[in-house]
């Protein structure tokens, strides 16, 4: 095992979880503080100690496929699918006056009335059966990637069915009532309390609740949220979220090295779902940066931690509108802004895992250069190590080799011709040299993901 302490899969996917709630424009903490309500609506029904487990994961869990319909969002609305995510869970949208009033606020905010139009005409066309679609996507991705961490199958259905509504009108199977899995109910319940809680305490949490019971929600939930509706001290445990006090005790999982491999796997397909440019970007990265630093002589732990850097690294960019990651043109100083924010967002969320502080440093420089020309914080030679450099070049040939919205993928001659230019001034010319070398091994296609 690469470290001398115990480390809870708990504070691994509780970290990560951060990464989640920026996909979905919620602030950082949003499924932890859906955890704690879940976890307490689960204590308040009665749920044995397996069930509260299954539960307690499918909590923190339950947006890991929010990424997989980021840009088909961003396409239809002509907006920020983050900002579109957020509007739409203060939505009811069985309510005909609310929903049309959050299809006109966030389709084309800003544009021009043709744009507009444009893009309202997609949006009728795209119609339920399209939403349904999303949603499916968005559930089962969810499902798969708690079913790659290790998670058991009840985990897994109750993220599949985390919009499914009490009345048969949620989404994707449309089932209703008790054949709706009960964690499911759970999901579903706890994290429109969580939005609501946000907005306007335990009252808003507490008036969604009661206004949906019997459509959105299992009324029997909503009575057992509301059984807790003045207990002070847990809402206000909200205010710093907690989810290790809510993890089963007899239920504790541990991680080992492998394990933890097989989290940053799952959590890297996450982040390259994001755009249908960067289907297997973070793998590539990672596995070009251990075949360079295996050639270069770097020791087992580098190694391993640059293994889960190349495949974190871009972690940040979950915050990052598809409308900028997707942009066929050249972005303008707020988008590079956005742009350029994102290495430090990679090394808020990894830092929060104590095992992960030097992925996290190393995931932070990986757009630095030897000249000071990079981002975020503009280092020089002086300040950037082996590992650090090693990342940088392997991200800089990975992504040359695939196609991006402005380019056609380059082959292998292409990428080190346009490397050769940089080694020695930006990017370290041992660790191109190594490159060149191993670099014609990677060459494979790498067409972009369909959006239609």
């Amino acid at each position: 095992m690469g470290w001398q302490m115990e480390l809870r899969l708990s504070e691994v996917i509780s970290a990560l979880s951060h990464a989640l709630d920026i996909t979905e424009g919620q602030p950082r903490g949003h499924a932890e503080r859906s955890c704690l309500i879940g976890m307490k609506l689960g204590a308040q029904i009665g749920l044995d100690e397996h069930q509260r487990s299954s539960l307690f994961y499918a909590l923190l869990l339950k947006d890991a496929g929010c990424s997989s319909n980021s840009a088909k969002v961003a396409s239809l609305y002509g907006n920020a699918d983050a900002d579109v995510k957020r509007d739409r869970k203060t939505t009811n949208h069985l309510v005909a006056a609310e929903s049309l009033r959050s299809l006109l606020r966030n389709t084309a905010p800003g544009g021009s009335p043709i744009t507009k139009a444009r893009h309202l005409r997609a949006l009728i066309a795209h119609g339920s059966q399209g939403a349904r679609e999303l949603t499916a996507l968005r559930c089962e991705r969810g499902a798969d990637v708690a079913r790659k961490v290790g998670m058991d199958e009840s985990t897994a259905e109750a993220i599949g069915a985390l919009d499914e509504h009490w009345d048969g009108r949620g989404y994707p199977a449309g089932v209703a009532g008790e054949e709706i899995p009960l964690l499911g109910r759970i999901l579903c319940l706890a994290q429109t309390a969580e939005v609501f809680w946000q907005l306007g305490g335990v009252d808003g949490a507490c008036a969604v609740a009661r206004g949906r019971r019997g459509t959105w929600f299992d009324p029997a939930l909503v009575d057992a949220l509301c059984a807790f509706e003045h207990d002070e001290a847990f809402w206000l445990s909200l205010e710093r979220p907690d989810v290790a006090r809510w993890e089963p005790v007899d239920s504790v999982e541990t991680l080992d090295d492998e394990r933890l491999d097989r989290i940053a796997e799952a959590f890297a397909t996450v982040v390259d779902a994001k755009s249908p440019y960067t289907g297997a970007h973070s793998a590539g990265v990672a596995d070009i940066a251990v075949e360079l630093a295996d050639t270069i002589g770097l020791d087992a732990a580098l190694r391993g931690d640059l293994y889960r850097a190349g495949l974190l690294h871009d972690i940040g960019k979950l915050g990052v509108s598809n409308r900028v990651l997707d942009k066929q043109g050249p972005l303008d100083e707020a988008e590079w802004l956005e742009v350029r924010r994102h290495p430090l967002t990679s090394l808020e969320i990894l830092r929060r895992v104590g095992v992960l502080q030097n992925v996290a440093r190393l995931a932070a420089l990986h757009h630095e250069r030897l000249d000071g020309s990079g981002y975020y914080r503009g280092l020089d030679a002086g300040r950037l190590d082996i590992s650090a450099r090693v990342l940088a070049v392997a991200d800089v040939a990975e992504a040359l080799g695939a196609e991006r919205p402005y380019r056609a993928a380059l082959d292998v001659d292409e990428v080190l011709a346009i490397m050769a230019r940089e080694a020695g001034t930006k990017l370290d010319g041992e660790v191109f040299e190594a490159l060149v070398g191993i670099m014609p091994g990677f060459e494979r296609a790498r067409a972009p993901v369909s959006i239609s």
